[in-house]
């Protein structure tokens, strides 16, 4: 049968039938226990030593997941995408297909879903736990540095119009700012009118340290998610999670990523970590930015993640409500205090 689902039927499996299915040891040749995990954009199935994941299909003004195609092409994305930094862990990306025997991964039946393999990491050797555990090593935060500096040099330079860029940044502070201003947040509209003033100051008073990145061809096609939760310290070292759904995303500044992995290592309570990192990049890189530009980079990122976390507190539905307002409480403070500190720059 042929795998490619040309049309639409009514008796392929639902979403939850595909979870429930992919939940159970039996599924897999050797996996004594699953253990799945959801995410806002998909399923992740811990099976034994190999991890698979589900697209949901959604559809958000950022990506869409809603076709079986556009699932297929996600997928494609995503191996090719992750192992320029993590080779050896995208493995595959297989059907899960339906035949008269019901669902089963790979097989001869009807394609209705894809799906990505990969070696299955410990997690204890991500650098979110390694800070969490109070073990980190400048020698381990050396490896990781030489990693992010041979993925930069080697990245895809991003050719953009300079008005197309700038005009980016007002619409993403525009739009965090309109988020975060919903009453229903319950956050100060004082102190969301300072982080947003200086950030205006800044695009107003600053944009050409921005179209300099982009016309140095400081813009590249990044990795987009640089958090510490995706990187692993082993030797060598592996950053998984890329966002293969969207390249505009992934067209940054490597010193935005850079300090975005600062505001998150910040977040969990290790600025010294983010700042080593910084300062150990720039050094190999030669490329060392403002001090006003970076402290624009980190201070836009908290701004955006405190907006994500408010806009999971406001879905119908939401996971773990209890998480949002007090992460975004905490990064809006961080983007206040970097805010100060890029007033007094300017």
């Amino acid at each position: 049968m042929n795998r490619q689902l040309s049309t639409i039927r009514t008796d392929e499996p639902a979403l939850a039938q595909k979870v429930a299915f992919l939940s159970r040891p039996a599924t897999y040749p050797s996996a004594p226990a699953v253990t799945p995990r959801e995410t806002h954009m998909s399923w992740v199935f811990l099976a034994g030593d190999t991890v698979y994941k589900l697209k949901k299909p959604v559809r958000f003004s950022y990506l869409n997941f809603s076709t079986l195609e556009r699932r297929r092409a996600a997928c494609q994305a995503e191996l090719r995408l992750n192992r320029r930094l993590a080779p050896d862990v995208y493995l595959d990306v297989v059907p899960l297909t339906l035949s008269a025997g019901g669902l089963s991964i790979g097989g001869d039946g009807l394609t209705v879903d894809w799906l990505v393999a990969m070696r299955r990491l410990n997690e204890s050797q991500t650098l979110e736990n390694a800070i969490l555990e109070q073990r980190v090593q400048p020698r381990q935060l050396d490896r990781l540095a030489a990693t992010l500096v041979k993925f930069y040099r080697q990245a895809t330079p991003v050719f953009l119009a300079a008005a197309v860029l700038l005009q980016d940044w007002q619409q993403n502070r525009l739009y965090n700012r309109r988020v975060l201003f919903d009453p229903r947040c319950g956050v100060p509209s004082g102190l969301i009118t300072r982080i947003d003033a200086v950030q205006r100051r800044f695009l107003s008073s600053h944009s050409e340290l921005l179209a300099d990145r982009l016309r140095n061809r400081r813009i590249v096609d990044g990795h987009g998610d640089m958090r510490p939760e995706h990187i692993w310290l082993d030797d060598p070292v592996k950053v998984i999670d890329c966002l293969e759904f969207n390249p505009r995303l992934r067209a940054v500044d490597p010193f935005d990523e850079i300090a975005f992995l600062s505001l998150e290592c910040e977040i969990l309570g290790a600025a010294w970590v983010g700042k080593y990192i910084q300062h150990r990049v720039a050094r190999q890189m030669r490329d060392r930015v403002p001090q006003s530009l970076f402290l624009f980079y980190r201070c836009q990122r908290a701004t955006l993640r405190a907006r994500l976390a408010i806009a999971h507190m406001l879905e119908p539905n939401p996971r773990t409500p209890e998480k949002w307002p007090r992460l975004a409480r905490a990064y809006l403070r961080v983007a206040a205090a970097d805010g100060r500190q890029l007033e007094r720059c300017l």
